[in-house]
């Protein structure tokens, strides 16, 4: 028993100690930022067998979230396509985002919220602000409120100012900024750190306004996003660039890590990427280079234990007292009762077995059977 024991006791009415007291420590959290709920939406919204690294780059994104202790009940996966089971691939049930094939980034514990077609511009926009149907299931919902960090991370084709769904629709950087608006205004976040891989990126958070936002994006207006390692096997290329150079930074961090988006933005290179990433903290209210990447890419669960304590209450029960009588000669009555109509139901069915058997009886003895 965790506590100590106190050598008072409570006593009856009869003089008999019926209660024990114990104390136990509390576990109190000083520290405010811990109260942070984190959460994640991981979208790739491009489908078709040779999209294959943008579901790699997002899977990949998923897999280091989950590392760093953010559980699956805090993050919503969106893929536009099933590649683990494309009949195309080669290995069935898998996804690599390198081609030495090292590390299988679907596993068995990948949970996928919206999956193909229920991946569009309008489930995206119901999610993020809430106006999801009434019979969405819990796991298909974003249930944050003010106090929480999301990381949101979306990869697919795009262009200046807009984003391919499917390859059938668009959103457009108003859109999202508009839906940010509606979060806000809501309390449905603290803080947001929007990062994306597409061509054109920078172009997608051009247009946010609301508070708290922190964007990172693979490439300026006019610049394309480019793709890394070929696989032979496969016969694609299995991850984008700007995914590669952040996933290569992610796997060198822990939960405990201090690293600040200023360091990982520092190894960013442009010969690796080809192209210029770019940030933007304009309606971001702590400094770049203090923000750490821990604040959105994990979850840590922070504890101090204190010498207050609290009364734990336990409760004897007697067979001499009036209430363990009583509570006795209920459940001996309730099960008596029980038993009866039991054994009464069980002679009716009888009965009614040996009337039946009579009946066909005599039925077939009447007919010359």
């Amino acid at each position: 028993m965790l506590g100590t024991r106190h050598q008072n006791q409570s006593r009856n009415a009869d003089g008999d100690s019926d209660v024990d007291e114990f104390s136990a420590p509390l576990l109190i959290d000083n520290d405010p930022d811990s109260r942070i709920q984190h959460g994640s939406i991981r979208v790739c919204t491009s489908r078709f067998w040779f999209n294959y690294r943008h579901i790699a780059n997002t899977l990949a994104i998923y897999r280091t979230v989950k590392r760093l202790g953010i559980p699956d009940s805090n993050i919503i996966l969106m893929l536009a396509d099933d590649m683990a089971c494309n009949p195309r691939n080669k290995h069935p049930g898998a996804v690599f985002s390198h081609p030495n094939h090292e590390v299988d980034i679907y596993g068995d514990n990948v949970e996928v919220d919206y999956r193909g077609y229920e991946v569009t511009v309008e489930n995206f926009i119901r999610l993020i602000t809430g106006r999801v149907m009434p019979d969405t299931p819990r796991s298909k919902r974003l249930l944050t409120d003010d106090k929480s960090n999301i990381l949101f991370y979306l990869t697919g084709h795009g262009g200046e100012d807009f984003l391919k769904f499917q390859d059938a629709e668009e959103i457009n950087s108003y859109d999202i900024a508009d839906a940010f608006s509606q979060m806000w205004e809501k309390k449905r976040y603290n803080e947001i750190m929007f990062m994306i891989d597409t061509c054109q990126a920078n172009s997608m958070f051009s247009k946010f306004k609301s508070p708290n936002i922190l964007s990172i994006g693979s490439s300026r207006v006019g610049e394309s996003s480019y793709s890394y390692f070929h696989d032979a096997d496969l016969g694609l290329t299995v991850i984008d660039r700007f995914t590669y150079v952040n996933l290569k930074y992610f796997e060198d961090i822990d939960m405990q890590s201090r690293s600040s988006f200023s360091d990982l933005y520092s190894t960013y290179d442009t010969k690796i990427i080809k192209s210029n990433p770019g940030y933007d903290t304009r309606h971001f209210k702590r400094r770049f280079d203090q923000t750490l990447l821990t604040d959105f890419l994990g979850a840590v669960a922070k504890a101090e234990i204190t010498e207050k304590s609290y009364p734990l209450q336990r409760n004897i029960t007697r067979d001499t007292s009036k209430t363990g009588s009583n509570t006795a000669k209920v459940r001996c009555g309730t099960a008596s009762v029980g038993n009866a109509i039991m054994y009464i139901l069980y002679h009716i069915c009888l009965l009614a077995l040996i009337l039946l058997y009579l009946c066909a009886t005599c039925f077939f003895f009447n007919n010359g059977v």
